[in-house]
């Protein structure tokens, strides 16, 4: 399995406030950012997986509403975590 419970803590020890942290919108966003870019290396291998190719589509919605929650209520958290995770050009 690409993802497992020392990976899930890692991050959530990086991103969030603990590594038994998991409810926090950081933590949620940096481990939906890392499933979407191991599933879209997936997908230039599969291109025809078209399952798999949904549930990334999915997953970035609820990482998109999660920043829109973030940027709208606390925006220095907003800002903080964008830059960690380079996820604008």
């Amino acid at each position: 399995m690409y993802l497992t419970t020392e990976k899930k803590e890692e991050i959530f020890k990086t991103y969030g406030k603990s590594a038994n942290d998991s409810g926090s919108a950081e933590g949620q966003i940096a481990l939906f950012t890392h499933r979407i870019s191991h599933l879209t290396e997936h997908l230039k291998k599969n291109r025809k997986d078209y399952s798999t190719q949904r549930a990334l589509i999915v997953m970035v919605g609820k990482r998109r509403r999660l920043l829109d929650y973030l940027k709208n209520n606390y925006i220095e958290r907003y800002r903080k975590i964008i830059k960690e995770l380079k996820l604008r050009k």
